[in-house]
């Protein structure tokens, strides 16, 4: 059994990194290169991570040792302990646009937002003075098989926040099985819509064209069938959390994008708060795809991976990777309790809790996470808000004493609201014919659409957004006033 528990959590920081961290600390260690983890030459548990030349001591759990080569902990019969010479790769051109470490100076609110491990607060408020943002966050596809759990799960009568404004979530949507009926109505309810991708597929290594067919792509679906204003839809987050690296984020810059959440961030005592990309990001990018140019006015809404000491869940940036099914929901609710308190009893960055469509599913995981909720609502300064939201105020903060005054956060003072969806929508059955040089795994045949729109004439697909079936679909960058 302990050998099974070894092997669990070499698997999970494999994926994830270490159990410990600590504050940053003095050790007389000099990091070999400017950012990285590193091996401690004399304790085979210890390592450093570097960060813009500083390292930060980290610790392997027990009975495991880092393994420099693959930069994870493993196996004392299995890690190479100690530093490993590498040979430098062949030089490459120098990027003009290089992200260089963050400048406070040169980066003020409400525009750019850095710091240099990414801890620091807003404004430099004092984290009794700070909203504690809980950001519930979910993937995929909307249709008959979650409406109902999304309806039951933000009940405008039993779930408020202190202003008395019902919480409202933030809808990564992807196109596949998706009834945009249902979206339409999400989305008049004032839940935020944001975009997942048209497929779902990987995109961490396709180039810059494929990233606007699947992103703008959606963007322009969500308007057409589900009545979504383009101008509304301002984030969106990389399918399978892999990044698309500079790739992704120049059809971000280029297509009007205002915030990304995709990139993970290792196990730390103290949460990041959100950046702007005007400079490097402030933690190891352990998924890879992370952005290396500047991309000013750009924000990433990190997700810092979930982890508490009392389970065996291991880190993991969604809720339902963390959580084992057979929890009971008592116990879950202890979990989101001292995975959340990470949060709230330090620097209260937003605690974004993103879910699977599985997690709803799940009965007792549906009322583990109903008890969290209903135990977060009797604290007067925790407020459920959208990524937006969270943004908006991180742009102009203000003490949690005045929010009552934070016009964002106001439901009552929102100036349009979308009319709701129709009752009786149609229901589509249309021939699936997809394009035959992208995915040979997307098989032709039907497929069906709830809309309250006239049927397509064919299943919308990428470079087919309006289902005419007629000529291929070619997106431009939109025209912003300066």
């Amino acid at each position: 059994m302990a050998r099974w528990c070894l092997l669990l959590a070499a698997g999970l920081l494999a994926s994830f990194g270490p159990v410990e961290s600590q504050f940053p600390q003095d050790q007389g260690f000099q990091c070999p290169a400017k950012d990285g983890y590193f091996a401690d030459p004399d304790n085979c548990r210890k390592f450093y991570q570097c960060v813009d030349d500083y390292p930060y001591d980290q610790l392997c759990p027990s009975g495991l040792h880092w393994d420099d080569r693959r930069k994870q902990c493993d196996f004392k019969d299995v890690a190479e302990c100690g530093p490993i010479t590498t040979t430098p790769g062949p030089p490459t051109t120098e990027d003009p646009y290089k992200a260089t470490s963050c400048d406070t100076a040169n980066c003020p609110l409400p525009n750019c937002f850095c710091s240099k491990d990414g801890t620091l607060i807003p404004g430099g408020l004092d984290p009794s003075e700070t909203p504690q943002m809980i950001i519930l966050a979910l993937d995929g596809a909307v249709n008959g098989q979650n409406y109902e759990h999304y309806v039951r799960l933000f009940n405008d009568t039993e779930h408020k926040n202190p202003n008395e404004c019902p919480m409202r979530g933030t809808f990564f949507i992807s196109h596949e099985y998706t009834d945009y009926q249902m979206v339409q109505q999400l989305y008049s309810k004032s839940h935020e819509i944001a975009l997942y991708s048209v497929t779902s597929r990987d995109l961490s290594r396709e180039p810059y064209e494929e990233w606007i067919q699947e992103m703008v792509g959606m963007r322009t679906m969500l308007n057409l069938w589900a009545n979504v204003s383009e101008f509304e839809v301002l984030g969106m987050r990389s399918p399978r959390l892999k990044p698309g690296g500079n790739e992704q984020f120049n059809m971000m810059l280029d297509y009007g994008f205002v915030w990304d959440s995709s990139v993970s961030v290792p196990p730390v005592r103290v949460p990041v708060w959100p950046y702007t990309l005007d400079y490097k990001i402030p933690h190891d990018c352990r998924s890879g795809g992370c952005p290396t140019s500047q991309y000013p006015g750009i924000w990433e809404v990190p997700l810092n991976s979930h982890y508490t000491e009392s389970f065996e869940g291991g880190h993991c940036p969604y809720l339902d990777q963390c959580v084992l099914f057979n929890y009971e929901p008592n116990e879950i609710l202890t979990w989101l309790q001292e995975d959340f308190n990470r949060h709230y009893e330090n620097n209260r960055a937003p605690y974004v809790m993103s879910f699977h469509t599985n997690w709803f599913n799940e009965a007792n995981l549906i009322e583990g996470l109903n008890k969290f909720l209903k135990w977060a609502r009797t604290k007067d300064d925790t407020w459920f808000v959208t990524m937006t939201q969270a943004l908006l105020w991180m742009s102009d903060p203000v003490p949690v004493n005045q929010i009552s005054q934070f016009d964002d956060w106001d439901c009552r003072k929102r100036k349009e609201v979308p009319p709701p969806a129709c009752n009786l929508p149609n229901s589509c059955k249309v021939p699936f014919k997809p394009p035959p040089d992208v995915d040979k795994r997307w098989i032709p045949g039907t497929r069906y659409m709830g809309t309250c729109f006239s049927c397509p004439k064919q299943y919308p697909w990428l470079y087919d957004v309006d289902g005419d079936g007629g000529q291929a679909d070619f997106f431009e960058p939109p025209e912003f006033e300066q």
